[in-house]
């Protein structure tokens, strides 16, 4: 073997350790660094060792392109894992594009985008938006409160759920937005509002540390979270653990994945990271959707014999991964993972109990195009979404 040959492929990685975002973050770094160290341990690639080159965009979105650019002139990877927030990723997508490099992207995201050097591991709108709606427009009721983080994917997704309460006639009785980092003062007075105008319940598209301030606003106004469900597709077992089953019991939200889940795979998965990483590491959605990125990732390097980024994207298409939450699969012709969807409610232990689950997986339609609500989640007529069509590009 050449020394060439044996020089290790490098893969970028931008996931925050410090900054608003960095709880969720952090557990993304760590199961990319444990699913590439699970390949190494395997042999490898190609008779070469995964070497990943991490960086700390700390959570701010004008720090992304500088990194990005770092990555790739300084460190020669074209291959890269990371983006948080969609603002982070929509500050790569053009640097990634012109150099032809790869973004690999772990997070759910509000959807209505396309880029042939991004693959999305992360659910689009149809896969917890639209379940996540349905679910709680169908048990709850029709008047809703929404709060949100000012950027853009909290926007997108009250977009779509205002098209499906409107569609049933329903009331958006409040529709807030706070800047990251916002001051508790400023949860406290959208938790007085939410309260005097009793919704049915209330959907939260807020990010990071700021999901601790609102439930603390929200149990200090003396809203009960059975009577007033808090439903959020953007919470999981790290933000719950960060504040505490006691603020977040009842909250119900829709992942394809939980901590929680029975399956073998999560059961080894989850013992390898408190072993890597210690007890008290957590997993979430994010956290599994940046593990089975990486193994994808490193089949199709394996099957395209190169790291070269135009002949991965050609052989990632079609490949499918025994992931912890089940068997996942990249769509052949829009770089989005089939996945299956659940509802979850947060008990006690702060663990998600499943409430209702898709009986199969769930092919993304990022774009929502001709498509029904999920009649697994309780919807009874399953009208058919046709404010939110729109053409991909």
């Amino acid at each position: 073997m050449s020394s060439t040959n044996a020089r290790p492929i490098k893969i970028g990685v931008l996931y925050s350790s410090t900054g608003v975002t960095s709880a969720v973050e952090r557990t993304q770094l760590q199961s990319t660094q444990l699913a590439a160290e699970e390949v190494n341990a395997a042999g490898g690639l190609l008779g070469r060792e995964i070497e990943l080159v991490c960086l700390d965009p700390a959570s701010t979105p004008s720090n992304y392109p500088g990194m990005t650019e770092t990555l790739i002139r300084e460190h020669g990877v074209r291959l890269i894992m990371g983006c948080y927030m969609s603002s982070t990723r929509k500050a790569v997508i053009p640097i990634v594009e012109r150099h032809n490099a790869l973004l690999f992207y772990a997070t759910p995201y509000e959807g209505f985008e396309y880029s042939r050097n991004v693959f999305y591991a992360g659910a689009a709108p149809n896969q917890n938006i639209l379940p996540l709606a349905s679910y709680m427009l169908s048990h709850h009721g029709t008047r809703v409160a929404m709060v949100g983080s000012d950027y853009v994917c909290p926007h997108e997704s009250n977009r779509v759920m205002s098209e499906l309460i409107y569609d049933r006639g329903g009331e958006k009785v409040n529709e807030t937005y706070l800047p990251l980092a916002a001051p508790f003062e400023d949860f406290r007075s959208v938790a007085t509002r939410i309260k005097a105008l009793s919704p049915d319940f209330i959907f939260s598209t807020v990010v990071g540390a700021d999901i601790a301030h609102l439930h603390r606003a929200l149990a200090n106004a003396g809203l009960n979270p059975y009577t007033t469900p808090v439903a959020s597709h953007m919470s999981s077992e790290t933000e719950v653990a960060g504040m505490g089953p006691d603020l977040t019991e009842g909250l119900i939200t829709c992942a394809s994945y939980f901590q929680s889940l029975p399956t073998a795979e999560n059961r080894r998965v989850v013992a390898l990271q408190r072993a890597r990483f210690g007890d008290s590491s957590g997993a979430n959605v994010c956290w599994e959707a940046a593990y089975f990125q990486m193994h994808l990732l490193a089949k199709a390097i394996s099957l395209s014999g190169s790291a070269d980024p135009t002949l991965v994207a050609r052989a990632l298409p079609g490949l499918e991964f025994n992931a912890p939450q089940g068997c996942v699969r990249i769509d052949e012709h829009n770089n989005h993972t089939y996945l299956l969807p659940r509802i979850g409610r947060c008990n006690s232990a702060g663990q998600f109990d499943v409430i209702a689950s898709a009986t199969e997986r769930v092919r993304a339609d990022p774009f929502v195009v001709a498509h029904t609500v999920p009649v697994w989640t309780g919807e009874r007529t399953a009208p058919l979404l046709m404010g939110l069509k729109r053409e991909m590009p």
